[in-house]
């Protein structure tokens, strides 16, 4: 049996502003959220997704689990809760949605078994919890925020991270449970974040968030099924602190979706947060500029970046990202393809 002190991390909420909250009426899918100190940004993943081959119904189908994943995660923000939590719904939102490779619906290995990732981070302590290769965890971001609570560690892999999941009492299933039958036949819509020499058309489904909340606190998470066929014990960027998830109220929150391999090489996360906290760049220009290096490196994705004065960032060198986000404002946007507003 594990030993570890317990991390506290719940916030103090001001009485008055709690029962306000309450009072606001839920967000309706593709409306605007009453307007507040909070943000989220999510994303689905990123790849070669032309608006010319996707049809309708698939595309409608992605706006649809998109705007399901937002509402719940901005939820928690507008009663209160902390960007962790507004994290953590978030994505396990996305990671029972088949549409996404995240959880069910994960991509395959070489031993047709599917093969989870995860992490999370606080902004404001830089606590942080992640796991890599485990098969029988059903919503792997909460065992992330487990490990980051309840352990002394930051990563665990495979059966370690599994024994820890089962002595915190976690749900767990079958491996079965995330393969679907189109994962089965190859025929999902959507695959996997791709390997160094990814085909055209390759698209890419790893889930993740960044959130600001009431207090002015940053939080990340990351979830993903990783590539496709991958074997020998293969991680990638999602799970690593400071590649693939990154979060610090000294400059920003990220989530990375993309070839995993230039992303490590590029510590793509804590780039974006390094420009901005040591370059004085802003935003745009942090994100922007560490996607051009990783492109520069061979490689191809996107970060989401959200930072404590409520600016977002969503820059991607493929042809679309399944995206959305809730500003301080309320006002709501799902994106697929363009890199502007207006879609």
């Amino acid at each position: 049996m594990y030993a570890f002190p317990l991390r506290l991390h719940g916030i103090l909420l001001f009485a008055g502003a709690a029962l306000g909250w309450a009072c606001l009426p839920g967000t309706a899918l593709g409306q605007d959220a009453p307007s507040s100190e909070t943000a989220l940004v999510i994303h689905g993943g990123a790849g070669s997704i032309s608006p010319d081959e996707m049809s309708d119904d698939h595309e409608q189908a992605y706006r649809s689990s998109l705007r399901a994943a937002l509402q719940d995660g901005n939820e928690v923000l507008q009663n209160g809760g902390s960007a962790l939590d507004a994290v953590q719904a978030a994505i396990t939102t996305m990671e029972s949605d088949t549409l996404f490779n995240a959880a069910r619906g994960a991509v395959l290995t070489s031993e047709n078994t599917a093969e989870l990732d995860a992490a999370i981070m606080d902004g404001k302590t830089r606590n942080a919890g992640a796991l890599t290769g485990v098969r029988t965890v059903k919503h792997p971001i909460r065992l992330a925020r487990t490990i980051m609570e309840e352990s002394y560690h930051v990563m665990f892999a495979q059966d370690g991270a599994e024994a820890f999941a089962e002595q915190q009492g976690l749900d767990l299933v079958e491996n079965d449970y995330f393969i679907t039958a189109s994962r089965r036949s190859g025929d999902a819509p959507g695959s996997a974040d791709p390997p160094a020499s990814a085909a055209e058309g390759e698209k890419f489904g790893t889930v993740g968030a960044v959130a600001l909340d009431d207090e002015g606190n940053l939080a990340a998470g990351t979830s993903t099924g990783g590539i496709s066929d991958k074997e020998f014990g293969r991680v990638g960027d999602s799970p690593i602190i400071g590649a693939g998830t990154y979060a610090h109220n000294a400059s920003c929150a990220v989530s990375a979706t993309g070839q995993g391999e230039f992303f490590i090489r590029g510590a793509a996360a804590h780039s974006v947060a390094s420009r901005v906290r040591f370059g004085g760049a802003s935003l745009d220009e942090a994100a922007q500029a560490t996607i051009d290096e990783i492109e520069a490196l061979g490689g191809i994705g996107g970060v989401i970046t959200l930072d404590r004065d409520g600016n977002m960032a969503t820059p991607f060198s493929t042809q679309g990202m399944f995206r959305a986000h809730v500003d301080t404002e309320g006002d709501t946007s799902v994106r697929i393809f363009d890199q502007g507003s207006g879609e």
